[in-house]
């Protein structure tokens, strides 16, 4: 059972300082999916051990160097989410990794509890396959740099998500949370987001909006987000995430489950699946992409 499905910005803190979110397993009341989100100052480090989680790290914002059994990933980062596609580092279970920003910045380490162990590795930002996905009102953009075709891992899928001002994404709403392969897998999701005015960095002005709900009423969510918050997806039909007119909405997804292979099969709400037809008369909106592996 999950204790709290909307967790705003500074809910799920850690101990340790600098620890911005943290999302466990055991927090959330399911089995495979974490998030954590890690503020470093200028010249600050953190030593990181695994344990039975791979987990990726990756710049929201500012540069740091990643080592781990003997590797150096030296991630370049960006400026904020909304500046461009980020490189990443990959670490596997049972390995440990010192993290250091010599600027300082933020970044979030997506986990995922795993039984197999691959090895560390680097995704250049070039090798982030962009998707540009929707149409009209209905367009947004996925970075995905952990998508099952894109990156190994054993259980752990993250992509990123942006959508531009006034657009609406996570639509038609769709749910994963029964094993039928190859329609629907089973997996547990955590949406993180960040929001900016269009063309500034993220700030706690802005908001969007999330729905989630189940056929079953048990669960029946529509929650306001800001940059910093995070809302959790145990079960049911999830979408829109709306951003509002003004304000350029992000949101990472993380997402893990029992399957052997990953995939991020999902299945429509039967009641709106048909809005995936409209699509084929419209334009993807010209703002798109929104930022480019460049």
């Amino acid at each position: 059972m999950t204790h709290k499905l909307y967790l705003p910005a500074g809910s799920a803190t850690g101990d340790a300082p600098g620890e911005a979110v943290v999302i466990t397993p055991e927090r959330a009341g399911w089995t495979w999916s974490g998030l954590r989100v890690l503020e470093l100052g200028p010249g600050e480090a953190r030593t990181l051990a695994t344990g039975g989680t791979e987990l990726a790290v990756l710049p929201l914002a500012g540069a740091c160097v990643v080592e781990c059994e003997g590797r150096r990933f030296e991630l370049h980062g960006r400026e904020h989410v909304f500046a461009g596609v980020s490189d990443f580092a990959y670490l596997p279970i049972d390995a440990e990794a010192r993290l250091r920003s010599a600027h300082g910045g933020r970044f979030a380490l997506p986990t995922a509890v795993a039984t197999r162990r691959l090895d560390p590795a680097y995704g250049p930002a070039a090798g982030v396959p962009v998707e540009l996905r929707g149409a009209g009102q209905a367009s947004r953009q996925l970075n995905n740099f952990l998508e099952p075709s894109a990156f190994p891992a054993d259980k752990l899928v993250a992509v990123e998500v942006l959508t531009p001002e006034g657009n609406w994404s996570s639509y038609p709403p769709h749910k994963h949370d029964q094993c039928r392969l190859p329609e629907e897998a089973q997996l547990e999701e955590i949406y993180y987001f960040e929001v900016a005015r269009t063309g500034q960095a993220p700030s706690r002005d802005g908001f969007g909006l999330h729905r989630l709900y189940t056929t079953d009423g048990e669960i029946d969510l529509t929650e306001q987000v800001r940059s910093g918050d995070a809302i959790l997806i145990p079960r049911g039909y999830h979408g829109p995430s709306v951003a509002a007119p003004g304000y350029d909405l992000y949101y990472l997804n993380v997402l893990a489950g029992p399957a052997d292979q990953r995939t991020m099969a999902f299945c429509d709400d039967p009641a709106h699946t048909w809005v995936r037809g409209t699509w084929a008369t419209q334009q993807i909106d010209h703002r798109l992409p929104m930022t480019t592996t460049g």
